[in-house]
C-alpha cells in the first residue's frame, strides 16, 4: 500500500485575459482577478511576447471576434440541424446532446 502526496497551491491570476480564437482571427478580452483553487490546475503557463509578435493571427476588436463567434456556432447549429434532418429522413434518430446522460 502506497500513499502519494500531492502539494497543490492555489493560485491568484490578475490581469487576467481572455483570448478567443476564431478562424485566422482572434479578441482578447480582459477579465481581471482571478483565484483558482490549485487542485483544478492541470496546466499554467506563460506567452511569450517575442513569439506572441510573430502569430499569422489577426487580432481583431472584441466586439468583431464575439460576432465571429456568434456566426460560427450559429452555423454549427445550422449544420447539426440539417445532419439530423437527413438522418431522420432515412429513418434514423439521434439522441440530443442534453439527454446523453439519462442513458
Amino acid at each position: 500500500f502506497s500513499v502519494s502526496l500531492v502539494a497543490v497551491a492555489n493560485l491568484v491570476l490578475h490581469q487576467t485575459v481572455e483570448r478567443i480564437h476564431v478562424g485566422k482571427k482572434y479578441g482578447d478580452i480582459p477579465r481581471g482577478i482571478f483565484v483558482v483553487r490549485g487542485e483544478n490546475v492541470v496546466l499554467l503557463g506563460e506567452i511569450d511576447l517575442e513569439k506572441e509578435s510573430d502569430t499569422p493571427l489577426q487580432q481583431v476588436s472584441i466586439e468583431e471576434i464575439l460576432e465571429e463567434q456568434r456566426v460560427e456556432l450559429q452555423a454549427k447549429q445550422e449544420s447539426e440541424k440539417l445532419k439530423v434532418q437527413a438522418l431522420k429522413e432515412r429513418g434514423l434518430s439521434v439522441p440530443r446532446a442534453d439527454t446523453l446522460d439519462e442513458y
